[in-house]
């Protein structure tokens, strides 16, 4: 009678070894090299100069008082690498430039881009009235990525931005990044 519950203790204790995995989630662990170097796999942030930027097509607001929204895709053109948090947009009318904020309601998330995959983002604009004093008629669009100062310039085609009762405050926001495509 006693070798049935060593034998059940035999099994769990089994049971439970057969379990363990010891290659866990790498994405950003350090391992021990047999030179006794260690390494991190996790990426590093992106750079702007290895990354493809398509800005549109957008869905422009038509008139004054209408909302438009621009769609922006990032392709990771190098190794794999991180994004978190938002871009970086800085608008520029003239002499005048000012920032596109984050979307307040947004929660941003850590994403992982390997070679080839994309992320976007979507600025969503109100069109203001040309000529009235609390619009900008912003003809440049900088990008940056987080982390970093360096931009992508694009040409702002989508018409005058309506501001917050200031024009030096606009009436538009990003979203965080998301995985794009499938």
């Amino acid at each position: 009678m006693r070798a049935l519950p060593i034998a059940v203790t035999v099994l769990a204790a089994a049971l439970a070894l057969t379990s363990c995995d010891d290659s866990g989630d790498n994405s950003s662990s350090s391992k021990t090299s047999e030179t006794g170097k260690t390494s991190t796999n996790a990426a590093a942030d992106c750079k702007i100069d290895s990354v493809g930027i398509q800005v549109g097509p957008a869905n422009v607001a038509p008139a004054a008082g209408d909302t438009g929204n621009i769609p922006v895709t990032i392709t990771n053109r190098d190794s794999q690498c991180t994004l978190k948090g938002f871009p970086g947009l800085e608008v520029h009318a003239g002499s005048t430039s000012t920032d596109i904020v984050a979307d307040k309601a947004a929660t941003p998330e850590k994403l992982t881009l390997a070679k080839n995959d994309t992320a976007s983002f979507t600025i969503t604009y109100v069109r203001g009235t040309a000529g009235d004093a609390n619009t900008l008629d912003l003809k440049t669009l900088k990008i940056s990525l987080p982390g970093a100062t360096a931009t992508q310039d694009f040409k702002w085609s989508y018409g005058p931005v309506a501001g917050k009762g200031a024009a030096g405050e606009l009436d538009a926001s990003v979203t965080p990044f998301t995985h794009a495509g499938d």
